[in-house]
């Protein structure tokens, strides 16, 4: 669904969803042009799918689920929820350089805009450049200071800047800060993995998480260099100023009278440290870390601790080779693997009296794939004693907060809405579901599983622009439950009822080119399910096809590689072998994203197109029109809406098949507040200008071509977008779901940037 989402003014004002239009409801939306004989429907009624098993889920109820705290806030873009002293308000700092405030109240609906950071214009595009804040920390004597810190990234003038700058509120009102009393407190250059999580620490020192300051692999090894800023962790004292500084070195700072080494570093070897935060009764720092290839990390940091990048990333070895810093390496207290966790934000422990079985235990979160865990640590034997995972949601968490007291609340980086946690209730006797299908005979979803024959009321279905997954070849059906359907919302968006399973079965040819040696690997299912809460959610499935072609099991949990021999006559040897990657559930879950609407495929844009259907052929949009399948009527006759192209058909202009390519492959997560960490935006019907790609300096690093941009006109070997593309090593994109290079695709998009004119 993430053709849908989309800013104002871009493409919802490009639909008809006029009053006059909506008033057509329960009518023909549009009249075929009058012909003698008109042209059959490719599908003549729909009939009812009434065979479904697939229901509720195969794995029991979370403990803990995550409800909305404040229904009636949102805020765009937003990185920091805090609390300052002296007041019961709560302070949310966002990605467009504003904080805002509001009462901590469940019923609140007012907030007040504590500071607006003037925005910055890239003479190079026209671009705004908001000036990033990833961090605010109140000081601790606020009181009577008014003194107010954030952790700032600035985009504009180049090079990239991280900066720890000072604000005062005015005198008369504690709740706005004086934009005219910034003071830069310490900054540094920091192209991407930024930090800049602060806290004030027990001690009254300001604690400050940088980043390795670059994009991928740590190029540049400022992980174990302590000769800068980058990678570490600072402690300072911004209450006693250095004659050429306003801050000054703790004198216990670990590495003060090291050589070569930057006094202001407390600890070092951090790749990404997403949000640190102490322990209110024992002062332990704890911190977040996300990883690259295959760990995220929690850390306990402690004084002149080394803790590894990008020599280790979490237990495993990165970059064993490389030169390290001068301190030993110190493990993390815990790791998650890539099946379960792809970019780590650091919790608190929670000492709030609402949920006592978690009192005194660290709780956090995974930005991507939405779960939270709470750990139990014992300090004398150095070791976990209790891990679980509270909840598997679907909110990308950017942050959390503390209240005065010890309650912790979760901030989503893309709807902008703060949630809490709160005991799930036992769910009733009568309605537990049946058990979950462990295999796909199981489902109801064919009426020959063997001969891949969907059951009655399933119907099959095509994009106009496949999902690129390493050449395999896909099958593709809807089953609505009953006489249930589909309707849209203001925007365009596709709402499907409860019960409602995409499904899509993968296959590749055993014999290059032979189609007769095709052998079914997967069928994947996405599912809208009522969960507990009342609330419905999506999910998805993976199962995997027996050898003898006949059946498939549900797997489990977590993502699986296998290994296939392909006859290839072209290959040395005369054979190949091809990685398969099924994915976890988690996997699934990071591009059906929330922002996404979860559905990315069977929408207007992908679905405009003709289909053979057992009765004929015909538009897909008109035949489930014809059967009653959507509810709300569509805003024009097929011939009238958009559509993506196949971007390997070479009717169409170059420009065309890549903008479509990149929408169906991208867009889920590279739009506004979509999850990809970059402003670029590829949804395929806004002006390039707009998509914050051509000659945009990229904010991860340039892959190791210096001079890059993400799209360079004329230049396509120093255009990051094309670099990603083309490995599946480290910054690889798209970076999940997929082993192999589309190399079509990097044909297509090579020649398309090449084309494009440099002014």
């Amino acid at each position: 669904m993430s053709q849908w989402q989309a800013m104002p003014g871009t493409r919802i004002s490009r639909w008809l969803w006029a009053a006059a239009g909506i008033a057509l409801t329960g009518l023909a939306v549009f009249s075929l042009p009058t012909q003698s004989a008109p042209k059959p429907n490719g599908i003549d009624k729909r009939v009812p799918w009434t065979s479904s098993r697939v229901v509720g889920s195969p794995d029991p109820p979370s403990p803990y689920m995550a409800v909305r705290a404040f229904p009636h806030l949102e805020f765009e873009v937003p990185t920091v929820i805090t609390r300052a002293p002296g007041t019961n308000r709560l302070f949310v700092a966002a990605n467009n350089g504003r904080i805002v405030s509001f009462e901590d109240k469940r019923d609140a609906r007012e907030v007040e805009v504590m500071l607006e950071l003037p925005a910055a214009t890239d003479p190079r595009n026209g671009a705004t450049l908001y000036r990033q804040i990833h961090g605010l920390e109140f000081h601790p004597d606020f009181e009577r200071n008014r003194l107010v810190f954030l952790y700032i990234r600035d985009r504009f003038p180049p090079p990239v800047y991280s900066k720890v700058t000072r604000f005062e509120t005015y005198p008369d009102d504690p709740y706005k800060i004086d934009p005219s009393t910034e003071t830069i407190v310490l900054a540094f250059p920091s192209v991407g993995h930024s930090g800049g999580s602060m806290k004030f620490g027990p001690d009254g020192y300001l604690y400050i998480g940088t980043g390795d300051g670059y994009g991928q692999g740590d190029i540049f090894q400022t992980g174990q260099d302590t000769s800068d800023l980058l990678a570490s962790i600072l402690r300072i004292d911004v209450d006693t100023n250095h004659p050429v500084r306003p801050y000054s070195i703790p004198p216990d700072n670990p590495f003060i009278d090291t050589t070569g080494t930057r006094p202001e570093i407390w600890a070092f070897g951090f790749r990404q440290p997403w949000k640190l935060s102490f322990d209110r009764n024992n002062g332990d720092l704890w911190v977040g870390e996300v990883g690259q290839n295959s760990w995220e990390s929690i850390f306990l940091v402690k004084r002149g601790g080394n803790y590894g990048w990008s020599v280790k990333e979490g237990f495993q070895w990165f970059r064993p080779k490389r030169p390290r810093g001068p301190a030993p390496l110190s493990p993390p207290v815990v790791s998650h693997s890539h099946g379960e966790a792809r970019s780590m934000t650091g919790g608190f422990v929670y000492y709030g009296s609402r949920l006592e079985d978690l009192y005194g235990a660290y709780i956090y979160a995974d930005w991507e794939t939405g779960k939270i865990w709470a750990l139990r640590y014992d300090r004398v034997a150095e070791k976990v004693t209790w891990l679980e995972e509270l909840d598997d949601t679907s909110l990308d968490i950017a942050a959390f907060g503390e209240t005065h007291a010890g309650e912790l609340y979760m901030l989503t980086h893309r709807t902008g809405s703060i949630y809490e946690l709160v005991k799930r209730p036992p769910l009733p006797e009568d309605r537990k579901p049946p058990p979950f299908p462990g295999m796909l005979s199981e489902t109801g979803l064919f009426e020959s599983t063997r001969d891949h024959r969907p059951a009655p009321g399933v119907i099959p279905y095509s994009v106009n622009a496949p999902l690129w997954s390493d050449g395999s070849h896909k099958d593709r059906f809807i089953a609505l439950p009953g006489e249930s359907r589909i309707r849209f919302d203001q925007r365009g968006r596709w709402l499907f009822p409860e019960g409602a399973v995409l499904v899509k079965t993968f296959a590749i040819d055993m014999e290059e080119g032979n189609s007769a040696s095709r052998r079914r690997l997967e069928t994947r299912l996405l599912t809208l399910q009522s969960a507990p809460t009342g609330r419905e959610q999506w999910a998805g499935y993976t199962y995997i096809w027996n050898d003898e072609q006949t059946d498939a099991r549900l797997l489990g949990k977590d993502l699986l590689k296998e290994t296939y021999t392909i006859r290839d006559a072209g290959a040395a040897g005369g054979t190949r072998e091809k990685t398969w990657y099924y994915p976890s559930r988690t996997d699934c879950m990071i591009c059906h994203n929330e922002k996404a609407r979860f559905v990315l495929g069977v929408n207007i844009e992908q679905l405009n197109r003709e289909y053979r259907y057992p009765g004929g052929t015909d538009n897909q949009l008109r035949a489930l029109r014809h059967i009653g399948l959507l509810e709300t009527p569509l805003p024009d006759r097929p011939s009238k809406l958009p559509r993506l192209i196949d971007p390997a058909n070479e009717s169409y202009t170059v420009d065309k098949r890549v903008r479509s390519y990149l929408h169906a492959n991208c867009a889920h997560c590279h739009q506004r507040g979509g999850g990809g960490n970059s402003d670029i935006q590829l949804l395929h019907d806004i002006p390039l200008a707009e998509t914050f790609m051509v000659n945009h300096s990229p904010q991860h690093g340039d892959m190791g071509r210096a001079g890059s941009m993400i799209l360079a006109p004329g230049d396509a070997e120093h255009s990051v977008l094309l670099t990603r593309m083309m490995t599946r090593e480290e910054g690889g994109m798209p970076h999940i779901g997929t082993l192999e290079v589309d190399r079509h695709a990097v044909k297509l998009i090579r020649e398309w940037i090449n084309s494009q004119k440099s002014d």
